[in-house]
């Protein structure tokens, strides 16, 4: 028995990496999944059938699967793929948003072209996903009465939350994604779904675009037995538990997997704060406060 049977799951990005390590996982523990992937680059050019060879993989193994080709971040394409795994499977209850790619440079150096085409694919090709599951579930709910359990699992990264060099499309992308993951989850709690996301660290196509960059690995390339922590399925084990009738308690949280650690991220919240005795600060006294109980730093104009 697995902790999924009996549920059907889509997995955008499916095709490689990260994404397959998702939908193997999803698939071993008893789901129907629904393996999306454009089959472009990781640059986000081109097109292919990149998510019939995760099919493959998942049938050898004795799983269900289906392909789909859908733009995440086309609005037509992103509802179509929701119909398709009703319709293939009868059902939809999972959604992991995984779909992404980069184009790097430091922003004196990026194209707006470039910004534009990584936070449409990352952040309106989670959205659009969500939204169209989001109407599929609420209309159920309201047909029958009841919460439909489903499950909503974005992907964020390390440089959304801290911030990268080079990356000033990507990060704010991601970043932008555990906000919608916490509003989400406001916005479908009384449906009935739960929407949280994970912070994956593996060797993927992606971070082989960094320098000095570990080689890529797929996760059906590592024998089951040997412990890889960069492992683009390292993170899945999550995924699956998240996507499973055991956390309907967890909703809004962000929790970062990087080799064998899970981390809950805390997110922002208040630090240090002062106050003026009910009065409006006057800017060129503020420093001096800011400095030295805040900051922690010397106060502005003095000389030590």
């Amino acid at each position: 028995m697995g902790l999924l049977d009996g549920k059907v799951a889509i997995v955008t990005g499916a095709g490689h990496g990260i994404g397959r390590g998702h939908a193997l996982e999803l698939a071993r523990q008893g789901a129907q999944v629904l393996v999306n992937d454009l089959g472009g680059s990781v640059t986000g050019e081109g097109s292919g059938r990149d998510a019939d060879l995760t099919v493959s993989l998942i049938e050898e193994r004795g799983g269900s699967a289906r392909s789909n080709y859908a733009d995440v971040a086309d609005d037509e394409q992103a509802a179509g793929m929701i119909a398709q795994a009703v319709e293939d499977f009868g059902r939809l209850d999972i959604l992991v948003n995984n779909a992404g790619i980069v184009r790097d440079g430091a922003i004196f150096n990026m194209g707006v072209d470039d910004f534009d085409a990584v936070v449409r694919v990352h952040l309106r090709g989670t959205w659009l996903p969500c939204k169209h599951a989001a109407v599929h579930w609420r209309a159920i709910s309201k047909e029958t009465g009841q919460p439909v359990n489903g499950r909503i699992i974005n992907t964020v990264s390390g440089a959304g939350l801290t911030g990268n060099f080079g990356q000033s499309n990507y990060a704010p992308a991601k970043a932008a994604i555990a906000s919608l993951t916490q509003t989400l989850s406001l916005e479908l709690y009384r449906t009935g779904v739960t929407v949280n996301a994970v912070g994956p660290a593996a060797a993927t196509r992606i971070t082989a675009t960094m320098p000095n960059a570990p080689a890529v690995v797929e996760p059906d390339e590592i024998p089951e037995d040997e412990w890889n922590p960069m492992d683009p399925s390292v993170s899945s084990p999550l995924v699956a538990w998240l996507a499973s009738d055991e956390a309907d308690h967890v909703t809004g949280q962000i929790i970062r997997a990087v080799g064998e650690n899970i981390i809950l991220m805390q997110g922002w919240s208040d630090g240090p704060t002062i106050g003026n005795g009910g009065k409006r600060w006057d800017a060129t006294t503020l420093g001096t406060r800011l400095a030295t109980d805040v900051f922690h730093t010397r106060a502005p104009g003095l000389r030590y």
